[in-house]
């Protein structure tokens, strides 16, 4: 049983961020019954859906992308629950997790040994300013902005505007990016991993031709695929860049801290939470990452005082598009306009 924030009425207790460990690992548990339940009315659909479209073809090009447009809501989720296999927390025999992970990610393009590696670093890093630069969202400082070359500080503008962050970006991670191990090009493990992924990919779509030609490529695969990595993208840009967010540089930096004051709680509507498998609930997943996701909302009906921290709502997300720099005299994310005045 596990004790609640607030009862009959008395208001929450305010703890330091490291103090949730211990709460947290209550909820670290999976279920075989609910994760077996959960992959099912996911890849289920997924996959009746692609059929459907694949019909449809014979009736109208245009119900074909509408139909592969909506499966890009399961090839979300089914991303998620390769992102919980990656942590141990969707199965509770790891083995299993992770040869699960493997196989989605066949699915969602990416190679999951390489993506294991390189999320798990940023759960290590984020948010400390020495450590930038693996499994992140580039971003800069005022002052290391302010000392940059006109024509650096205009490809980094460039990276940062929504037609490369939102519409270059995600084709570029997922189709190119992800066909090799960039970051860990040394080691053996993760070109087997890259490659064995690719060759899965190219042999998928390779049957898709023979049996179907280009129309189920043009018109199911890179419509659900493209849209599903631009969500993804944009799903993991609103985690943590909002204007409150938490950055600290390399001797200040503490992991729980940052985990509880740099990770967003995006409200969403119940469709777009369900279809994004709870991931907005991303500060208590930072503090707890082995927790099943979908425990995350029991540990918000427990504990209000982590339903209420960070909150950020659709429109707020919206707005965070145009913070693009770390103020790290008044702790920041400011727009390039705001940080004009700082500017040397």
């Amino acid at each position: 049983m596990c004790e609640k924030d607030d009862v009959a009425g008395s208001k929450p207790k305010i703890r330091a961020p490291r103090d949730w460990v211990a709460i947290l690992a209550r909820y670290r548990e999976p279920s075989t019954l609910r994760s077996s339940f959960e992959l099912a009315v996911t890849v289920g659909p997924f996959f009746l859906l692609w059929i459907l479209a694949w019909v449809s073809l014979d009736i109208s090009y245009w119900l074909t992308a509408a139909i592969s447009l909506c499966n890009a809501a399961f090839l979300v989720r089914l991303f998620a629950i390769q992102h919980d296999c990656g942590h141990g927390s969707f199965l509770k025999n790891r083995t299993a997790s992770d040869w699960l992970g493997r196989a989605i990610g066949v699915l969602t393009l990416t190679p999951y040994d390489v993506w294991r590696r390189s999320h798990a670093t940023h759960h290590s890093t984020s948010g400390n300013l020495g450590q930038r630069g693996l499994g992140d969202i580039h971003t800069l400082t005022v002052a290391e902005y302010s000392a940059m070359a006109p024509r650096s500080r205009l490809l980094y503008r460039l990276y940062r505007s929504p037609f490369v962050m939102f519409g270059l970006g995600p084709f570029y991670t997922f189709f190119l990016e992800n066909r090799l191990p960039f970051g860990y090009m040394a080691h053996a493990r993760y070109w087997v991993c890259a490659m064995a992924t690719n060759l899965a990919i190219f042999g998928a779509l390779a049957l898709v031709l023979v049996f179907g030609g280009w129309m189920p490529i043009l018109l199911i695969f890179l419509p659900t695929t493209i849209l599903a990595a631009t969500l993804g993208v944009w799903l993991f840009y609103v985690q943590h860049q909002f204007e409150a967010t938490h950055w600290d540089s390399e001797e200040d930096w503490q992991l729980h801290d940052a985990a509880l004051h740099g990770s967003s709680h995006y409200v969403l509507p119940p469709v777009l939470q369900w279809s994004s498998a709870n991931i907005g609930i991303h500060h208590v997943h930072h503090l707890n990452s082995r927790i099943p996701f979908y425990r995350l909302p029991e540990v918000l009906r427990d504990h209000k005082e982590l339903a209420d921290r960070n909150r950020m709502t659709i429109s707020q997300s919206i707005a965070s598009i145009r913070l693009h720099l770390w103020d790290e005299n008044s702790r920041r994310l400011l727009s390039f306009s705001e940080a004009r005045p700082l500017l040397a």
